[in-house]
């Protein structure tokens, strides 16, 4: 699941997102919700653009779901939209910030990330969140060559958080004890989720890569996000544990070797020419 649950450019017949987004919320809370979001945004922050005494950095959250995120961003002085086609996400993310104190520096529009030419015709930029949005529409490339055209500059920095192709396999033999799933979802172009039920559009580094490429996006760093958590034997408390898991992950999450079989990947870039100073 992402922060991204509920966009209307989705795989047709899939619904799930426009109602009950309570479940969606639920999720968010638990350990594997909360360290997902925890380790994107620790990701994130270490690639925020420079904040300037001149200008306001602007966000925008692609398929915002309940706002988590943007709260975050919002907190740290950061002006955000919140881009969502489900009604009841939005309803969620608006009370959720006005909860955080932080309304004032959100913005909530109801929208589809297909449209964000005609959405935002002169806003632009510096920070755009595009996580878990790419597995559920029907052209993620068009998605990110959409989102260039709203990025501010070469400063911007794009967010991007899919489902890993080979996190699906190890969850099928490593959870499910199931060796047959396994070694299918190693060449399978959809997976099954879980919380809402339905389809979900797997990536391996190539593809992902690739699509970025061809958006003239330049990577700046790669994160595994939840390389080992969800496969931790029972007698390890997700919660009392939490802050040693969270501790590990980071670590496991910035060694290459571990990016592309962790559950999520999460890659970080800017235009084409940007200077990127290498990863971090």
């Amino acid at each position: 699941m992402g922060d991204s649950l509920g966009m209307k450019t989705t795989i047709k017949t899939e619904n799930r997102f426009e109602t009950d987004a309570s479940r969606y919320a639920a999720y968010l809370e638990s350990p594997e919700g909360r360290l997902r979001g925890d380790l994107t945004f620790a990701n994130l922050q270490d690639f925020l653009p420079v904040v300037s005494a001149t200008r306001e950095l602007r966000a925008l959250d692609l398929g915002c779901g309940t706002g988590v995120a943007s709260i975050r961003l919002a907190r740290l002085g950061v002006k955000v939209t919140l881009l969502d086609s489900s009604a009841q996400m939005l309803e969620l993310a608006e009370r959720a910030s006005a909860e955080a104190g932080v309304k004032d520096k959100i913005t909530i529009k109801h929208g589809d990330a297909s449209e964000l030419a005609a959405t935002f015709r002169t806003e632009r930029f510096d920070i755009i969140l595009c996580h878990n949005l790419l597995e559920y529409v029907d052209d993620p490339a068009a998605i990110l060559q959409r989102v260039v055209g709203v990025m501010r500059d070469s400063s911007a920095i794009l967010s991007v958080l899919v489902r890993s192709q080979a996190g699906e396999a190890l969850k099928a033999a490593l959870q499910a004890s199931d060796l047959a799933a396994a070694e299918h979802n190693l060449t399978a172009e959809w997976g099954q989720e879980s919380l809402y039920g339905g389809k979900v559009r797997l990536f391996t580094p190539e593809t992902l890569e690739a699509m970025l490429q061809d958006a003239s996006i330049a990577h700046v760093a790669r994160r595994g996000v939840r390389v080992i958590a969800d496969y931790l034997p029972a007698q390890i408390s997700r919660s009392a544990e939490y802050e040693r898991i969270f501790a590990l992950e980071r670590k496991l999450g910035k060694r290459q070797e571990f990016y592309g079989i962790a559950r999520y990947m999460h890659a970080l870039g800017r235009y084409v020419g940007a200077s990127t100073g290498g990863d971090k």
